[in-house]
């Protein structure tokens, strides 16, 4: 990894919008679900997934959920049990309750908070089976209550043929039965519009590759969707009491995912910086997806030498990375003026894949410097929320002249009017109904 100065680095990113060729065959794929439904569905899955489908194969059987485990260690069992475990508990702590506050004069403001009725689930089928999104996205959405949660997944995943069962494993654990073979841009689509065999949702959530985060930009309004995820960053803020070995397995971790993940080390000692380099050239050659975590490296990866931790906490907060660890003597002490990181792990033993597998905090979180403005997945982004407005004669008669005063300012003579006439049914001994 290149150790460079604050000044030499170049802070600016940018933001993954897909060629004219890629959106246009996305908005294509999109609207043919839209008009054709299954037949556009099938057409689409044996084109891109070599998968010849009828629209009764489409949904995976309670059969093949069930027989996944016969094809997964016992010990990955307890282990997504443990997580969900964990997950389940730091969610559940995140639930709102609706609420009401009754005033003096009679009147009752309040919020209503429902669940979503009905969310999708994208598991990609990519480079590699991910069974630990499937329960960072249901959990949360079985917390907030959410009775109908579908999954969908390419019929093929890292290439072979099925579904791999790890992630049928996870999803019969979280509890969803409601799963269809079918992925890219035109899963999206099915998920927004519905077919006659899938149901339309109202959100759909979970990561995959350009096609189709360019699909649930395409999509968004008729649905909602969680984010445009980017590729995966992780940042290390380290001073010299950071292990070198650590930091450096901590970067390859994210450097791992894919080619154009980002792993950046930030620190004030240049003997740590130099180390880390070292170390990360070791662990490379030793990596099982060595020339995708080194292409990383090469090209999305630095080591920053800054003049203070200070300084060090100004680049952070101008990366506002999605994973930021702080691995110093007080990492405590640093932690309040972090202001932009979508997941902070503290000390030298938490670790960037604590958090990813089991610790509890969701791991779906905002990339590409998107944490200045948003939050990791969590129990608010499946529920709805309607306001309360019961306003009492006795409130209505105070506050009746400020409101009319209001509209009028803004033009808005009927809403004037709505309360005027209102105001002067009352004057005149209205009972309330015109009378």
């Amino acid at each position: 990894m290149k150790v460079q100065s604050s000044k030499e680095f170049k802070l600016q990113r940018e933001v993954e919008y897909g060629t004219p060729e890629q959106n246009k065959a996305v908005k294509e794929i999109v609207a043919d679900i839209k008009q054709e439904g299954d037949a556009a569905l099938l057409r689409y899955t044996e084109r891109f997934d070599g998968a010849a489908l009828t629209a009764a194969g489409l949904r995976v059987t309670e059969e093949e959920l069930q027989a996944a485990y016969s094809r997964v260690e016992e010990s990955f069992v307890t282990a997504i049990r443990a997580a969900a475990a964990n997950i389940r508990a730091f969610h559940a702590r995140q639930k709102r309750n609706s609420w009401m506050d009754l005033q003096p004069d009679g009147t009752i403001l309040g919020q209503i908070i429902r669940p979503l009725k009905r969310v999708g689930v994208y598991v990609p089928g990519g480079k590699a089976a991910y069974p630990s999104s499937v329960l960072m996205n249901v959990i949360p959405a079985q917390i907030a209550g959410v009775p109908e949660i579908v999954m969908v997944t390419p019929p093929s995943t890292g290439g072979t043929e099925g579904i791999d069962p790890y992630i049928l494993v996870a999803a019969a654990e979280a509890g969803v039965n409601e799963i269809y073979r079918v992925g890219g841009a035109q899963a999206i689509a099915a998920l927004a519009f519905g077919t006659a065999s899938i149901a339309p949702v109202d959100k759909i959530c979970g990561p995959g590759n350009i096609y189709v985060a360019l699909a649930k930009r395409e999509v968004y309004g008729a649905v909602d969707i969680d984010s445009i995820a980017g590729p995966s960053e992780i940042v290390v803020l380290a001073d010299d009491t950071a292990e070198a070995a650590y930091v450096a397995a901590d970067l390859l971790s994210q450097a791992e995912h894919d080619e154009m993940a980002s792993a950046i080390l930030v620190t004030p000692s240049q003997r740590l910086a130099e180390a880390v380099a070292a170390e990360v050239e070791r662990q490379l050659r030793e990596l099982p997806r060595e020339a995708i975590a080194r292409a990383s490296v090469d090209n999305y990866g630095a080591i920053i030498v800054v003049d203070s931790l200070a300084e060090g906490i100004s680049v952070v907060n101008r990366l506002a990375p999605e994973h930021l660890e702080i691995v110093t003597e007080d990492p405590m002490g640093l932690l309040g003026s972090i202001e932009n990181a979508g997941a902070v792990f503290l000390g030298p033993y938490s670790s960037e894949p604590v958090g990813d597998y089991f610790a509890g905090p969701n791991h779906i979180i905002p990339t590409n410097g998107t944490a200045r403005f948003s939050s990791p997945v969590d129990v608010d982004d499946f529920i709805k929320k309607s306001s309360l407005i019961y306003y009492s004669k006795e409130a209505l008669l105070q506050d009746g002249a400020t409101i009319i005063e209001l509209a009028r300012r803004e033009g808005l003579e009927g809403h004037a009017r709505a309360i005027e006439i209102r105001l002067q049914n009352e004057a005149k001994g209205g009972d309330g109904n015109g009378k």
